[in-house]
């Protein structure tokens, strides 16, 4: 990945957006796509547009969300300590001892989500893991007025961590689900060859998939596209205690994957497979029995129904604040959308 790809993507990293405060992330997006699109927007519901040749058939739809699980401000107690409800699936095994950011109308607030030391744990309580409700965060204050003078209910926070480029390729961060996503939808819009489309794209950074594929809902049904991409991270298996017979045997740098089962248009699989084959694109297979927790699920019902498809980026440690992909991967989706967008001439037989 060349240094100006791998600074956008960064900066989508490093960019809060947990679900429902996602304008700043989605104002990078737009940024990056401006030169290289004929038209960019926002909805109602937040999500952000960029699309190329909007008056041409079919209309095609990449989305990938730009939300990130986070936390929120529920309730501050009489000794400053704030309490705080999940956005989105987080798992309380990780976030015990972590350093957050509060994201306050006046900057933000840093602070510790505390414990018990274990010191002073029952040997039965050190066996379980402690609820979200019972944890805290301390911002160092001694008083619920010093707290409310910095933070308020609803406040989003995010875990205070950054990018962390690991050995060769691979990268550790917040976040890559679905920001990578995203990243892929931006430079597959910057890279492809606008003379070769026969097709309007709509590229799409959809808000709120944490809390049930909302924006892809809402962004699908005013595109009403006749296909239907999703970009998402899936569950890298290359690593130790994750049951290969349950997710399949998906590895980081052996290329993005391409899911195939009821949620997906066998045409676009296929399409998708013969690309990488004919280009020499690694790609992985996954399979996926039912509807994927992914955009993809929306879009594919969306109105009397769109062809859909969906792109998968290894990912490891999903839903912790280190999660790590391979950047080689990234880079492989891009070329394998672009290569797609190029192919379709508006006469497929499967496209309605």
């Amino acid at each position: 990945m060349d240094s100006d790809s791998l600074d956008f993507l960064r900066k989508l990293i490093s960019t809060p957006s947990p679900s429902g405060f996602e304008e700043e992330v989605q104002r990078i997006f737009l940024e990056r796509i401006q030169d290289r699109v004929d038209r960019t927007y926002k909805d109602v519901h937040g999500n952000a547009f960029g699309v190329i040749h909007p008056d041409r058939t079919p209309r095609v739809m990449l989305a990938g969300h730009c939300d990130e699980v986070g936390l929120m401000v529920e309730y501050v107690n009489d000794q400053g300590y704030i309490y705080f409800s999940a956005v989105g699936g987080v798992d309380p095994h990780v976030t015990a001892g972590t350093r957050v950011l509060i994201h306050t109308g006046s900057g933000p607030v840093p602070g510790v989500v505390g414990k018990k030391p274990i010191h002073l744990m029952e040997e039965k309580d050190r066996q379980k893991v402690v609820k979200i409700e019972e944890q805290w965060i301390d911002i160092g204050v001694k008083t619920k007025e010093e707290a409310l003078k910095l933070v308020s209910i609803g406040d989003p926070i995010t875990f205070d961590v950054g990018f962390r480029p690991l050995f060769g390729t691979r990268v550790a961060g917040k976040g890559f689900d679905d920001k990578v996503g995203v990243f892929v939808v931006a430079e597959t819009l910057r890279r492809v060859n606008r003379e070769k489309l026969c097709c309007a794209v709509y590229g799409v950074s959809t808000v709120q998939e944490e809390l049930g594929l909302r924006g892809a809902r809402t962004s699908a049904f005013g595109i009403a596209p006749h296909v239907g991409i999703a970009i998402d991270v899936t569950f890298a298996s290359d690593c130790p205690d994750v049951d290969k017979r349950k997710v399949g045997d998906i590895a980081l740098g052996k290329g993005p994957v391409i899911a195939r089962g009821p949620n997906i248009n066998p045409k676009v699989f296929q399409r998708f497979v013969d690309i990488a084959r004919t280009h020499g694109i690694p790609y992985q297979v996954q399979a996926e029995s039912r509807a994927t927790g992914t955009d993809a699920n929306a879009i594919q019902v969306t109105r009397e129904g769109v062809v859909t498809g969906l792109i998968g980026i290894p990912n490891r440690y999903m839903h912790t604040p280190s999660e790590v992909i391979d950047t080689e991967d990234v880079e492989n989706a891009v070329q394998l959308l672009v290569l797609f967008l190029e192919s379709l001439s508006g006469d497929e037989d499967w496209i309605p």
